[in-house]
């Protein structure tokens, strides 16, 4: 028998387990041993404000298989064949011997593990900003399942005033899990909007609506100045010209990608601040593999580097080294960068580029703002939700897409994803053949349904206004007409407050042109947009030359639009 290959993985919680599994199937006869300075390994991390929200009922759910068996160090050993070293810190790398310096964190000694093939999963660290008093016994982060079972401690113990430094989807989630209309919650985000990174302004707007309904105070373009912690451990949150007394404070301002290992060694860091890999997720250094949180990825989109760290992307990433450290020279293309959330009975996610960030890269952009129902309308659970997709305006392309709502969303993000990563435009994802049956879909799917929206804008047979330019004409143009085109019923259960409104239920437009002014600027609303295309059309048809459609009509109206600074 020839020399056992020798593998090492620094990182023992995503990327580096499933490198292992996936290597171990593919070499029977390797020599796989994974090093990791925690005792708890390979757990779902995403899971933990589930945990504080009682939806899972503790740690062992986290690192347990789909069919029971706790993935502890027994487990990867009988059933994997792979060797653990935890409470073992990974102190440097000679690349020269193929060599990591390790140090056990239990006696103390320090000693060498030699390797063929090196693999860094050395994952994220939590991002703390440098505010007077982070330090304090009531400030934590959420990052590890220690941390979940801290916070779950102090809330049992009476912590019911509670600040989140943070909106962004960690923060978000865990604000989540912890409110009730007993317990004060409070989100601090220092943009101007929350998920800052992930949706644009008029969806991050729905989702706080949806935060403060259900009893979170949300706090955003503030920052956090000082925690002072004083005597019995309670704490004063120093705010600009504001002042709150909390029982605890959780920190979620994101991760950086750890790479001092790499950097210490030599490897090559990217542009972000993570390790470069290239398509094999191979380092500057041939033997050594880098993988997840600690790894910069390509933008499938944009082409440009990005850091965007994932579990979904660290299991990927996982697999395909596994596979590389057995020979078979499998590829990683790069990220959408998609990102989904739940929040109380809010879905919503991301794919692709936001409107910003397509703007900041010089697309010429064209967007489109949609509502629409996720099954028939007659069927008696069905939802709703608003999409909003950016595309190239000269090549048609989509470029991202964005959903936010109570109904089945996340099903339209995949499928725009799949298509926008493969470079579809927008007359090829219309004519996509989706499954329909009312408890699943509309006959034309909703995600269609939103391209054609932006197709009927492109050829010039829409014409429509966004959110923002809804609210700068509300606010420029006093002769601004706003007319209604929705039932008498619709409009008795959810009436708008705007000035100059005229109602004329759409099936009654035809025969009530005579009352609708000339000379005005016309924004036709219905309940989800498509009446006000209809009432469009009729008016343009019948002489009216300045009518637009409120985009998303009522359903994606947010009730805080009005407020100054909103969009």
């Amino acid at each position: 028998m020839g020399k056992k290959q020798k593998i090492v993985i620094i990182g023992g919680v995503a990327a580096g387990p499933k490198a292992a599994a996936r290597a171990r199937r593919l070499l029977p006869e390797a020599e796989i041993t994974i090093i990791d300075r925690g005792e708890l390994v390979s757990y779902g991390s995403c899971g933990l404000p589930l945990m504080l929200q009682g939806m899972v009922p503790g740690l062992d759910a986290l690192t347990s298989t789909t069919y029971g068996l706790k993935r502890d160090l027994d487990w990867f050993h009988h059933e994997k064949d792979i060797q653990f070293r935890i409470r073992t810190l990974a102190e440097g790398i000679d690349l020269k011997r193929g060599e990591v310096s390790l140090l056990d964190l239990e006696d103390g000694k320090s000693y060498k593990l030699p390797y063929d093939q090196l693999v860094l999963a050395t994952g994220a660290t939590p991002f703390v900003p440098p505010i007077p008093g982070m330090d304090g016994e009531g400030v934590t982060v959420l990052h590890h399942p220690q941390d979940a079972v801290r916070v779950h401690r102090k809330v049992k113990e009476g912590a019911n005033r509670i600040l989140i430094i943070g909106g962004g989807l960690i923060g978000l989630e865990v604000a989540a899990a912890l409110a009730t209309p007993k317990r004060q919650v409070t989100v601090v985000e220092r943009e101007p909007q929350l998920l800052p990174g992930l949706l644009d302004p008029e969806l991050a707007l729905l989702v706080r609506e949806e935060m403060e309904t259900n009893y979170v105070t949300v706090r955003t373009g503030e920052e956090v100045a000082a925690v002072e912690t004083g005597d019995e451990g309670k704490m004063m949150v120093h705010l600009p010209g504001d002042r709150l007394e909390v029982d605890l404070v959780i920190v979620a301002c994101g991760v950086r990608p750890n790479v001092t290992l790499a950097q210490e060694c030599g490897l090559a860091i990217g542009s972000t601040g993570a390790i470069a890999v290239d398509e094999y997720l191979r380092t500057s250094d041939p033997n050594i593999y880098a993988a997840g949180d600690c790894v910069e990825n390509k933008h499938l989109v944009s082409g440009r580097p990005v850091y965007v760290p994932l579990a979904s992307t660290a299991n990927k990433q996982g697999r395909v080294v596994g596979s590389n450290l057995a020979g078979l020279k499998e590829t990683f293309p790069g990220i959408m960068g998609t990102g989904v959330f739940q929040v109380f009975e809010l879905n919503g996610g991301k794919t692709g580029l936001t409107e910003k960030e397509a703007l900041q890269m010089g697309y010429p952009v064209i967007t489109g703002f949609t509502a629409g129902l996720d099954s028939a309308h007659y069927y008696p659970l069905h939802g709703h939700g608003v999409i909003k997709l950016v595309a190239c305006a000269e090549t048609k392309r989509l470029l991202g897409a964005q959903v936010v709502g109570p109904g089945e969303l996340i099903k339209r993000l995949d499928v725009f994803s799949t298509a926008i990563q493969l470079g579809a435009t927008m007359e090829q994802v219309a004519g996509l053949d989706l499954g329909y049956a009312p408890p699943f879909a509309t006959p034309i799917d909703m995600g269609l349904h939103a391209v054609n929206t932006l197709r009927n804008k492109t050829q010039g047979w829409l014409h429509s206004v966004s959110l923002r330019e809804f609210k700068e004409l509300l606010d420029s143009n006093p002769e601004l007409l706003i007319l209604d085109v929705r039932t008498p019923e619709e409009v008795e259960d959810n009436p708008l407050s705007f000035d100059n409104q005229l109602r004329i239920p759409l099936y009654e437009l035809r025969g009530r042109l005579g009352e609708v002014p000339k000379g005005k600027k016309i924004i036709t609303v219905c309940q989800l947009g498509i009446r006000g295309y209809e009432a469009q059309r009729i008016l343009t048809g019948a002489g009216f030359d300045d009518v637009s459609v409120l985009e998303g009509g009522v359903y994606g109206l947010p009730k805080s639009m009005l407020e100054e600074g909103c969009l």
